[in-house]
């Protein structure tokens, strides 16, 4: 009988060890892989049964959550839904997260560690921490100006505080409410496929996904790449410019949208957009001048985070010296970002150095305790300050007497460039219109605004001076509201 009962000991014994053997492998070594299966709905549930963390704008928040009652319990919701979308982007059940949504992700659904009271404290009580806070560094009353300016229209709008780095504006229309992609009905999935299949592309954040030929306002780079170099050394002497400007290697002959470009001296050039002076100073400049130019405002960099990714702007760096005369005036392959271009025009405000731009000041617990600051941090140097203060004082010109009087501002010092974007076979579609700016208040020791305006169905001439016309004044009031204390 002993010997049964030992042998029973020992098979239980065994089936205990298998047990043991098995719920380790379930919890420990396929426990990632049972989390990530989209059958385990246990995560969601879990994800969605606490109201998420704040957006704030201006000590406001722009977001908030709503008790549905259903099993993923909490729904995002959002105050002026389509005019914070391409700062907020969404949080959905069903489609995900984008933009701040996405990259803070951890700090508003409440798992970033650094929410917990003390270290290890969650993975010991395996307790969920209340999503915190991000504060964001936008100016509403900025916000507001770019797109009441846009008024629908296709185009987007960046500003920056040139000596920080921070985005005051980040708009970007025709624009949707992020709120409808919150929940899990018939209308959400709706939504998604309306958002998507329309021809607006309203889910498209131009202002850091989408580049567009810049244009005369790539102009800003080629001056600084020419003065860098010597090329000019005298901003008020006459350059060896013919008019027509014959494309080197071709018969293609580049022709201005105004008159007295024939060898006209920079300052002049730059006033009023003189393409064949431009594209000649390109070639006179050189690509490896030109390029490393350009990469020193921003160009060719696919690293760059706000913390949202922004879609590399380019300038291409194996080109043959047409494309290259191209090219200096914002045409052939060279292709921007608005937040790049707001980027060139903060670094003439701020002596040619060229602040990383962000979007978040700060994050929080949901009491308002810090958990991590974003810092000023210097990217690269775009120009010699002696060339950034030349090029202020030419920009200032440009709005003062030039093309880009539409964005004056009554007691306040105002630099800026104007720019018509020719694109689409032959040149045969609506040229987009360009302003880059930059405004300094007159009891102030240094610009406090750096803004680019795009827009895409101006109607614009194909002149230089049209972006005067539909994208200055946008940008005149955006300046105006980032201006006020």
């Amino acid at each position: 009988m002993t010997r049964y009962i030992r042998h029973a000991a020992a098979f239980c014994a065994l089936l205990l060890i298998a047990l043991l053997v098995n719920a380790t492998r379930v919890q420990v070594v396929q426990s990632d892989a049972l989390d990530d299966n989209p059958a385990n709905r246990r995560g969601a549930i879990v994800r969605f049964d606490q109201p998420r963390g704040d957006i704030v704008v201006d000590g406001r928040a722009v977001t908030g959550s709503k008790d549905t009652g259903e099993q993923l319990r909490y729904e995002r919701t959002y105050k002026n839904g389509p005019l914070y979308a391409p700062v907020t982007g969404f949080a959905s059940q069903v489609y995900g997260t984008t933009f701040l949504e996405n990259a803070e992700d951890d700090i508003l659904s409440g798992t970033d560690p650094m929410l917990a009271p003390l270290p290890l404290w969650n993975d010991i009580t395996r307790a969920q921490n209340p999503g915190g806070k991000v504060v964001t560094t936008i100016k509403s009353a900025a916000q507001q100006a770019a797109y009441a300016g846009l008024g629908g229209k296709k185009g987007a709008v960046a500003a920056i505080e040139p000596s920080t780095g921070k985005i005051l504006a980040l708009v970007s229309t025709p624009s949707y409410d992020p709120e409808r992609l919150s929940g899990t009905s018939k209308s959400v999935a709706d939504s998604w496929a309306e958002l998507n299949s329309s021809a607006a592309k309203p889910m498209l954040n131009r202002a850091i996904r989408q580049t567009y030929p810049p244009g005369s306002t790539f102009k800003v780079v080629t001056a600084a790449a020419a003065l860098d170099a010597g090329v000019v050394t005298d901003l008020d002497a006459a350059t060896r410019s013919p008019n027509p400007y014959t494309l080197p290697g071709t018969s293609t002959q580049l022709t201005n949208e105004v008159d007295g470009c024939t060898n006209a001296s920079l300052r002049y050039a730059f006033q009023w957009s003189c393409n064949t002076v431009f594209a000649k100073l390109g070639v006179d400049t050189g690509l490896s001048d030109m390029a490393g130019t350009a990469r020193n405002f921003g160009f060719n960099d696919s690293g760059l985070k706000i913390p949202s990714s922004v879609a590399a702007s380019n300038f291409d760096t194996s080109m043959d010296k047409a494309q290259l005369a191209l090219s200096a005036i914002g045409q052939y392959d060279t292709r921007a970002t608005p937040l790049q271009m707001a980027m060139v025009s903060a670094a003439v405000a701020n002596g040619g150095s060229v602040k990383s731009p962000y979007l978040v000041d700060r994050t929080t617990t949901r009491d308002g305790d810090v958990v991590d600051t974003t810092g000023t941090k210097s990217l690269r140097q775009a120009m010699n300050p002696a060339t950034a203060m030349q090029l202020r004082e030419m920009m200032t010109d440009v709005v003062e007497e030039g093309t880009g009087k539409n964005a004056a501002i009554p007691g306040a010092t105002v630099g800026g460039k104007t720019g018509t974007a020719q694109h689409g076979i032959d040149n045969s579609g609506t040229p987009y219109a360009w302003f880059v700016s930059w405004a300094q208040a007159a009891d102030a020791g240094e610009p406090a605004v750096a803004v680019a305006v795009v827009v895409e169905d101006a109607s614009a001439d194909r002149g230089d001076i049209s972006g005067g016309g539909s994208a200055a004044p946008i940008a005149k009031a955006v300046m105006e509201a980032a201006l006020k204390p």
